[in-house]
């Protein structure tokens, strides 16, 4: 409200830059970070237990929701200690190499299912070829 006030009066600090600019402008307060934490939190966590469910059902669905709910969980974080800070954490040496594994794991659990041929393709590769 107060950067508002500045702004209408015609004080606002013309020398800001675009960072600082987009750090004021996107600076949510401390119980915004927890609700939108714990929103996407449980939306993960949700989507994760229905894809696990959907895994005897349809192997494409459970793909898809399993990484989102991962996803949304990952993104979760990001509203505690913003986005920049939670990607630099992420990289770390320390981390780096468990990064890249859970983004591969993603990656590849998602082309596994929409692109891979499960067991209903090779039933009908099976029937083609006796026909």
């Amino acid at each position: 409200m107060d950067k508002l006030r500045r702004v209408l009066n015609g004080q606002e600090d013309e020398e800001q830059g675009l960072t600082s600019q987009v750090l004021d402008g996107t600076s949510l307060s401390f119980g915004t970070r927890l609700k939108w934490f714990a929103i996407c939190f449980v939306s993960g966590i949700l989507c994760s237990i229905l894809g696990t469910a959907l895994l005897w059902i349809n192997v494409k669905l459970f793909a898809v929701f399993y990484t989102l709910g991962n996803l949304a969980a990952l993104a979760s974080t990001c509203f505690l200690m913003g986005p920049v800070k939670q990607l630099k954490r992420m990289f770390e040496p320390t981390r780096l190499i468990a990064t890249i594994v859970v983004i591969l794991c993603l990656i590849l659990t998602l082309c596994a299912a929409l692109w891979g041929r499960g067991p209903e393709g090779r039933e009908r590769s099976k029937s083609s070829r006796e026909a």
